[in-house]
């Protein structure tokens, strides 16, 4: 299980950000391209991609359709205006809009990042699932913690599109196009170490325990302490 999805993981990251940034400036150097038609060809990958994504996913996550839509809405809107800062931002944009997603999921108790969090955290083992389920229901140290983790990730996207956004307009265009690149990467590994601390490694340990004939108990520090469930009626000291 490990290798498939650290394989996915590459294949993404490797259509998602290697493939554009390169053929940008394949496009604009080699062929002559100007900077906007070379940052729409070069998001024609990523885009095709998450449609693919799309038509093979079974459980319902509502971050695909919003990454699309915002791909498309940003091509067709720089085209229209020519402008190749403006579709640089419009790469802010996603992640802006992804970010205040996951926020107001974390506002409304319902985290997205969930459906991510969940087959990592569980690894196909039906114990480990039984696990998640039982500590989704009665521990409130384990809800706050997938909270944290999805709150993590939308403060990184918002603060990364507020980052880029600066860059944008304050350096040249061939220069971002790599440059918020790095951004995006440096933004997601401090996301995902300070997600882990605060989300997924609590949250593991956890399922690890089992997460059965326990009662949690939430205190104020965070820390998950267990009740044992042996009903012992009326035993006192004899």
């Amino acid at each position: 299980m490990t290798k498939p999805r650290k394989s996915r993981t590459f294949v993404s990251l490797l259509l998602d950000v290697a493939v554009p940034v390169a053929s940008y400036y394949l496009l604009k150097g080699g062929f002559g391209l100007s900077a906007v038609a070379a940052l729409g060809w070069s998001s024609v990958v990523p885009v095709l991609r998450t449609g693919w994504g799309m038509l093979g996913q079974r459980d319902v996550n509502v971050l695909p359709p919003l990454i699309l839509l915002a791909n498309l809405a940003g091509l067709l809107l720089s085209f229209g205006t020519g402008d190749a800062r403006l579709m640089l931002v419009k790469d802010s944009a996603v992640t802006s809009l992804v970010g205040f997603a996951l926020l107001g999921s974390v506002v409304l108790g319902r985290p997205m990042m969930t459906a991510t969090l969940r087959p990592w955290l569980i690894k196909g083992d039906a114990g480990r699932e039984a696990a998640w389920e039982r500590l989704r229901r009665g521990s409130p140290a384990f809800r706050r913690a997938e909270l944290r983790f999805s709150a993590v990730w939308g403060v990184a996207f918002v603060g990364e599109c507020g980052l880029r956004i600066v860059g944008v307009y304050t350096l040249s265009v061939d220069t971002m196009v790599w440059l918020g690149t790095v951004v995006m990467i440096v933004t997601m590994v401090v996301a995902f170490v300070v997600s882990g601390a605060l989300g997924a490694v609590p949250m593991a340990r956890m399922i690890g325990t089992g997460g059965g004939g326990v009662d949690s108990v939430d205190h104020g520090d965070g820390v998950l302490e267990a009740e044992q469930n042996s009903s012992l009626t009326g035993s006192t000291p004899g």
